[in-house]
């Protein structure tokens, strides 16, 4: 009996036990990685070469690790480039659109990827290091003893929790776009028992961008109207939660729909888009978007069917158009920051005002609901509600971030001095 109460005491509940198994797994590997750090360095001692030259001290350092966040990293530089202050760009991706602009006080330099990257960050030098990337000080990207503050900025108007667990927990300062992502990480660190850090709602560049090229683009000529299907990619999506039944159901409609799948889901769910292109190879009303820019096809659609995609809030904070999305109920939160939050998250929260959910029950009726969607306005009231809540500083945030950055800069110079 005595054995059996025992085991009974040891018993941990499936969300903690997935939050020890993380922490015990990051520990793990944050280990192996300082290892293999070290041994470069014992291999550079002995071979009398330097494999990290030396920094130049910059005073504004950004660093992107992928290409595609150009868009957010844009304004900022446009703006510090308006104010003629030198700044420093770091990016992973060689191909960085930041290499064919002409700046004057902007230097941009590929760091590589992977651990080389990584490197390089840590070694950084300079009084401020923006970035919007997770995990500083968790796994291979270590605070450099150089860099006075590290801020970071969100990319999008969703939930501050859908990072992997702690991956923003070592910053100094978080920019956030509006007040319920300050709300979601003041929770996190008080269930921590971690210090506030230093929180601004600064809201969006890139929603910003947008915004200003939607003011001056003209309204698509169409002859029919357009469905979105714009999937996330795994096996919890809808590719897979409903399937070929939501596309047939959706062509019958006679509406033109346009397939653009996450890129993620040409490797990941390979199998599941040949099919697709298979099957609707014939479909006189089904094309596929594979565009860089998701711009022409968001703003050509008159409805978006997705999931969890954050295609969902450029969609409609943006463009101010209805979506229709698949239940997410297979979701696996447990190695994100969302697992400490018993209730559910703003993202979850808002669909149903802002769209219907498509589920197998109603997928007989999605005809008719796809029609009262389209043919009516109502979501209108919810789509601006969502937007006012969710995006705030609307049309100002590079400015507000760069002027923030500035201060601060400016507070760090002062400290020194003193």
């Amino acid at each position: 009996m005595r054995f059996i109460e025992c085991i009974e005491n040891l018993y941990i509940d499936p969300a903690t036990g997935s939050m020890l198994f993380s922490v015990l797994l990051g520990i793990f590997i944050s280990s192996g990685f300082f290892l293999r750090l070290l041994l470069i360095k014992i291999k550079t001692i002995l071979g009398g070469k330097t494999t990290i030259k030396p920094e130049k001290h910059s005073k504004f350092l950004i660093y992107a690790d992928d290409k595609r966040y150009w868009n957010n990293f844009m304004p900022i530089l446009k703006e510090f480039e308006r104010r003629k202050i030198e700044v420093s760009f770091w990016t992973s991706s060689e191909d960085d659109p930041v290499f064919s602009q002409v700046y004057n006080y902007v230097h941009p330099v590929f760091i590589g990827n992977g651990n080389k990257a990584f490197l390089k960050l840590n070694a950084a030098k300079a009084d401020i290091l923006l970035s919007t990337t997770p995990g500083l000080d968790v796994l291979q990207w270590k605070r450099s003893k150089e860099v006075k503050k590290y801020v970071h900025f969100f990319h999008d108007a969703s939930t501050a929790l859908f990072y992997r667990m702690f991956q923003i927990d070592f910053y100094d300062v978080l920019l956030t776009v509006s007040d319920f992502q300050t709300e979601e990480v003041r929770r996190i660190e008080k269930m921590r028992g971690i210090p506030n850090k230093e929180i601004k709602v600064v809201g969006l560049p890139y929603f910003d961008e947008l915004k200003k090229k939607l003011e001056n683009t003209k309204k698509p000529q169409k002859s029919n109207k357009v469905i979105l299907i714009a999937p996330s990619w795994g096996k919890s999506c809808l590719l897979y939660t409903l399937g070929e039944k939501l596309f047939d159901r959706i062509i019958e409609s006679g509406y033109d729909i346009v397939f653009r799948p996450h890129p993620q889901s040409y490797t990941a769910d390979k199998e599941i888009i040949e099919q697709i292109r298979t099957k609707y190879a014939n479909c006189y009303n089904f094309s596929w978007n594979t565009d860089n820019d998701n711009f022409e096809i968001l703003n050509k659609a008159d409805l978006l069917i997705s999931d969890f995609s954050g295609i969902i809030f450029d969609f409609v904070l943006i463009f101010g158009k209805p979506v229709m999305y698949a239940s997410v109920n297979g979701f696996d939160n447990s190695i994100y920051d969302s697992a400490w939050i018993d209730e559910k998250l703003w993202n979850f929260k808002v669909l149903p005002t802002i769209g219907c959910e498509i589920s197998k029950e109603n997928m007989p009726n999605l005809k008719r609901t796809i029609d009262e969607i389209l043919y009516s306005n109502r979501f209108e009231q919810g789509i601006k509600s969502a937007r006012d809540y969710a995006w705030k500083n609307q049309g100002h945030a590079a400015e507000t971030i760069v002027d923030y950055l500035v201060n601060l800069q400016s507070d760090i110079s002062k400290q020194v001095e003193a």
